[in-house]
């Protein structure tokens, strides 16, 4: 997704002046080329992510498309004052660039684990939060994103879903209906939607029709696919590599009961409310705190039994 994102920044970059990168001394590597072809619209702010986050405000204010870019935490939390005083109070056009959400970076445990933002990020007036699924999406989003003024965050993951590509799917804030079903329906949000195709497939095998759905914002929220999905299927089981308070699941739950459309199931796959402490790769995280394809599966047996 990281490639895919500079691949696309670079695109914009080339096609206006006032589209700006500034990073958190991170990425030298993937930015180099960036950095070489637009020596005017690149930034190296150093390890000084609320410094990064003021200038970059402060670009913005003066026309600029400003980019912030570094690893999940480092780009929000430490940070956060910042972004909600300098960028969302003035409604700028920033996008904070989250290079690895979730448990992307696991071996280097909890103070890289991005597993709050998309909590703390969507309660933040003005922000919109975005979590492409695959490194294709990524792309279709990024160039969407840069025609919305305004703040946004992209979270990227180093994972991907494996879905072919299919442009004329995306569309920003409208979820994807990846399979249709009328038994349950198993939303995701970002690259987990591996380990959601993973149980449908398994659940299609066992005589069920689940339904598949995708979102690449948590905000702005799509209610209408949410309450279409709690009207027509017998439960719901959201799956997001985030913390279950305040996520997608949350948002999901607040959609569904201002609406008063009550799922006749609701389940929510997600990190408990602790602090990590085990490190280790993406896969074997997701399977440490159950947020893999057996524990979806077992979820949705549970309401389907029922």
């Amino acid at each position: 997704m990281r490639d895919s994102f500079i691949k696309a920044l670079t695109q914009l970059a080339a096609a206006d002046p006032m589209v700006t990168l500034i990073t958190g001394d991170l990425g030298f590597g993937v930015l180099t080329d960036f950095a070489k072809r637009f020596p005017n619209q690149f930034i190296n702010a150093g390890v000084a992510e609320q410094h990064m986050t003021g200038l970059a405000c402060g670009m913005a204010l003066e026309g600029h498309k400003v980019y912030t870019y570094s690893i999940g935490n480092f780009t929000t939390l430490r940070c956060l004052e910042q972004i909600r005083n300098d960028v969302c109070y003035h409604n700028c056009d920033v996008t904070v660039v989250s290079v690895g959400g979730g448990f992307s970076y696991g071996q280097l445990g909890v103070s890289h684990f991005a597993t709050e933002d998309l909590a703390i990020l969507r309660t933040l007036p003005n922000m919109k939060v975005v979590a492409p699924s695959d490194p294709w999406e990524t792309s279709i989003l990024t160039h969407q994103m840069a025609e919305l003024n305004g703040p946004k965050y992209l979270r990227l993951d180093k994972g991907k879903a494996g879905l072919p590509e299919d442009p004329n799917s995306v569309q920003f804030g409208k979820a994807r209906t990846i399979r249709e079903g009328k038994d349950i329906t198993l939303i995701a949000i970002g690259a987990i939607l591996s380990e959601a195709l993973s149980a449908a497939t398994t659940l299609e095998l066992e005589g069920f029709d689940p339904r598949v759905v995708v979102f690449n914002t948590a905000k702005p929220l799509d209610q209408d696919t949410i309450l279409k999905a709690a009207r027509e299927t017998k439960g719901i089981v959201i799956v997001e590599e985030h913390i279950k308070i305040g996520g997608l699941a949350s948002a999901i739950a607040e959609c569904c009961m201002t609406n008063e459309v009550h799922p006749k199931a609701f389940r929510s796959i997600g990190v408990e409310d602790s602090f990590p402490t085990i490190v280790g790769d993406q896969d074997y995280l997701r399977k440490v705190y159950k947020l893999d394809a057996k524990s979806i599966l077992e979820a949705a047996r549970e309401i389907l039994k029922n």
